[in-house]
Parts: structure tokens; sequence; C-alpha cells
């Protein structure tokens, strides 16, 4: 045995023991939410094959937080909320990038540099000052301040743009040529040809909305218009915790954007490896 096949066995054991580490308690939370909630702590030390592998499998948790918690509604809010972010958000998004891909104009390089800040600014340390904005535009409590402060994303334009300086200026000017304006270019050739860099935007846009927490708590306070996160955190109380319900709604809050990565993730990689994000 070489030292290379050496070092190769010592990087797959080490590789698996992390790949373990984030597996299990998965793995835990998944057996939990199929558990009876009486059980829920039966198994739980020590750490047995009935920890992960329940003898009794039951869907009485889920049933519980669809039909007791309304849990669907939160689901939906945030289902509406993403689609909503991603549809205005790739138009916005792409234009922008494609105008600072292809136009020269004053001012280009120093509003891609303000771009670029704005995705590496804390959320944190910009909440009040749009918290104030959204409240004076009269968006509190409403789905407009979910959804409007998603629309210009930064890194969106980033990525946008990186994938449109690789269209070559030729294929533009022909288009131009045959007398097509620079708004059919962009809907017929442009976005056509960059399917990856829109996929790769939709998916990042939509891990961002569905993973929001901290937004969505301080903009609504209406039970009308909590989504996925905010339900989710509600069943960890300062008195008691619903463990149950807690495994139960985490996994089922995770179903939507694990298919949409599945279903995606050939368009992702090819997006995240052209745009030149490593």
């Amino acid at each position: 045995m070489n030292k290379k096949t050496k070092l190769s066995i010592v990087l797959f054991i080490i590789l698996m023991v992390i790949g373990l580490l984030y597996i299990i308690p998965l793995m835990w939370i998944l057996a939990s939410s199929l558990r009876p909630a009486g059980s829920l702590y039966e198994y739980a030390n020590p750490l047995t094959l009935r920890t992960f592998f329940p003898e009794k499998l039951t869907l009485e948790n889920f049933i519980h937080i669809f039909t007791e918690e309304q849990f669907g509604v939160a689901l939906g809010n945030s289902l509406l909320v993403a689609f909503a972010a991603i549809l205005l958000g790739v138009v916005v998004n792409s234009m922008a990038g494609f105008s600072l891909a292809k136009f020269e104009f004053p001012g280009n390089k120093l509003i891609f540099g303000l771009i670029l800040i704005t995705f590496m600014v804390p959320f944190e340390s910009i909440v009040i000052p749009l918290f104030l904005q959204v409240r004076r535009m009269g968006f509190i409590n409403t789905y407009a301040a979910l959804i409007l402060p998603a629309v210009g994303n930064g890194l969106g334009i980033f990525m946008f743009k990186q994938f449109f300086e690789e269209i070559p200026n030729e294929l533009l000017e022909a288009a131009r040529v045959e007398g097509a304006s620079w708004f059919k270019i962009f809907c017929q050739l442009v976005i056509p040809l960059s399917l990856p860099a829109v996929v790769t935007v939709i998916v990042m846009m939509f891990l961002f909305q569905w993973n929001a927490l901290f937004w969505p708590l301080v903009a609504t306070h209406s039970s009308k218009y909590e989504v996925v996160q905010v339900a989710i955190a509600a069943h960890r109380m300062t008195e008691e915790t619903h463990w149950a319900s807690l495994f139960s709604s985490a996994i089922a809050g995770s179903l939507p954007p694990m298919l949409l990565f599945f279903a995606l993730q050939k368009y992702y990689v090819q997006g995240i490896t052209r745009t030149g994000i490593k």
C-alpha cells in the first residue's frame, strides 16, 4: 500500500466521521417525528438501534401540526412569499446584472462595488432602518413587508452580471443589426442562454426566504402571516418545549427546499461554477 493510498483511506475515514456527525442527529429527529409523542424519550438515552428505528411508526405528530396547529397555513405563507420574491427578484436582479455587464455608463463600477458591499453587510445591522422604512410605507404586518425587502438581492445581481459577461457581445450586436430592441434581446436571447444562472438565483432566493426567521418576527405580528420558521420556533417555549411538534414541523418544513434543490441541482451546479463562485 503506497503513501497516496494510505492518505486517501485516512481522508475517507475522516469524512465518514464528519458525515456521521451530521447524519445521526437528523436520523434521530426523523425517527422521533415518526414515534408516538408519549414514547419520545423512551430510547433517547442510551442510543441504540431503536433510537433511530422505532418499533411503531405513526404519523400522529404530522397530523397534529397540520390539523391542530395550522402548520399548513405557515407552509402556504412561506411558499407564497418565496415564489413572489423569486418572481420579482429574478426580473429586477437580472435586468440590473445585464445593465452592469453590457452597458458602459458613468458610475458603473462604483454602483457594482456598492452592490457587492450590500451582501457583505450583516442583515441585523439594517433591520431598524428597514423596519422604519417599511412602517413608513404602511406595509407592516402584510405580505408586502415579507416580500419587497427580499426583491433586490446583491448576490443575485452579482451572479447574473458574472454570467452575462460570458455572452459574446457579437451575438447581441448581430441581434441589434437585425432590428431587435434591447428588451427583446434580453427576453428572447439572453435569458434563455442564462438558464443555469436563473436557476441558481431561484434556489438561493428560495432558501433565503424559506429560512427567514428574524425579519418575519419583526415585520409581522399576526398568525395570518406566520411563516414556516416562526411556526417551528413557536414550539420552543420558555416554560415547555413541545418536542414532538418541533421535530415533525422541522421535517415537514425541510421537504420543499430539499425537493426544489434535487429537482434543479444540475442547473444549480452549472450556475455556481460559471459565475465564478467557488
